[in-house]
């Protein structure tokens, strides 16, 4: 495993993660999210993703119970949590001092801890001013209840408004984004967030490295039942991701992938690792063979040379300009 500072920051996570989205709590039960939690930590995996929203708060009583199950140090670890969409009351969600505070803590009765290790504001809330989330982040940060904070999906402009009022105050700045970043979707995180890493030292936890499934080629001749573009409530993920542009692209990808003797699914994860702005990976798994499947991708890496690279830009043709 490849240990990434992130950003600027002294903390390393591994090169690839493990993220609960989708899957625990929900798709998975807690045998199915312990065998896939174990296949990475043996791959040396030290970064776990989750958020209060994840399957209504049950993906992170998963994660804190296989975690004690399991007996592994804490100290080894790097836990993540996200605060925005916490329940249905009017004050159960977004970014007001109230709701940071109330749903840190009930993410941390949930994953039975003291502390998470990254806490990530999910969303923007225009209805909350910046001000009042970092003053609240910094509570959280001041009093040992996470060691950093960030942002998820934050334009770079709203990012640079918290880091300015955190520094005028004397604050706790964000150190770190999670944003959607794969060969399909590239702009904000190639451009827009450009400054970020120059000028503020943003590390990145990225989310959606095989673009919700479509860089796996699974969906090449079609969406197949069990897939999650099948499953009820993910028609937006049929109508938006599994588009046509985007499987032929994939289609055009695999020749590549093969000459390199690997999937399309781990050149993508490799081409992701290639850009020195992200810290680590966030892959997803439903079984533990996939965690193994994965894992591989490190091993192409050294792989994807310039020349490669380049025929991979050829076929993407999607470079921000």
């Amino acid at each position: 495993m490849e240990y990434r500072r992130m950003g600027r920051a002294g903390l390393k996570l591994s090169a690839l993660s493990l993220g609960a989205w989708v899957t625990y709590g929900g798709q998975v039960g807690q045998e199915i999210a312990e065998q896939c939690m174990a296949a990475a930590y043996e791959h040396g995996v030290n970064f776990f993703d989750n958020a209060e929203s994840y399957a209504g708060g049950n993906a992170e009583i998963v994660m804190g119970n296989v975690i004690k199950k399991l007996g592994w140090r804490r100290e080894g670890l790097v836990v993540s949590t996200k605060v925005f969409w916490g329940g249905d009351g009017p004050n159960d969600t977004g970014l007001s001092h109230k709701h940071i505070i109330e749903g840190v803590n009930n993410a941390l009765r949930r994953l039975q801890m003291e502390y998470v290790d990254l806490v990530f504001c999910h969303r923007p809330d225009p209805q909350t001013p910046i001000e009042e989330t970092v003053r609240a982040m910094d509570i959280v940060i001041k009093q040992g209840k996470a060691f950093y904070w960030g942002t998820s999906e934050w334009s770079a402009a709203e990012i640079m408004a918290a880091d300015g009022i955190a520094r005028r105050y004397g604050l706790t700045p964000p150190s770190m984004e999670q944003p959607e970043y794969n060969m399909l979707h590239r702009q904000r995180f190639e451009k827009e967030y450009a400054p970020l890493y120059r000028d503020l030292g943003y590390g990145t936890t990225i989310w959606s490295p095989l673009a919700s499934g479509v860089l796996t080629g699974k969906y090449n001749d079609g969406i197949p039942e069990g897939t999650r573009a099948a499953l009820p409530g993910y028609e937006w993920l049929r109508n938006s991701a599994v588009t046509p542009e985007r499987v032929e692209k994939v289609k055009k990808l695999k020749p590549i992938a093969d000459e390199l003797g690997c999937t399309t699914a781990q050149m993508a994860l490799a081409w992701c690792l290639t850009n020195p702005n992200v810290s680590t990976v966030i892959t997803g798994a439903s079984r533990a063979e996939q965690v193994h499947e994965n894992m591989k991708a490190l091993d192409v890496l050294p792989k994807l040379t310039d020349e490669v690279l380049a025929r991979i830009e050829e076929v993407l043709d999607n470079r921000p300009r």
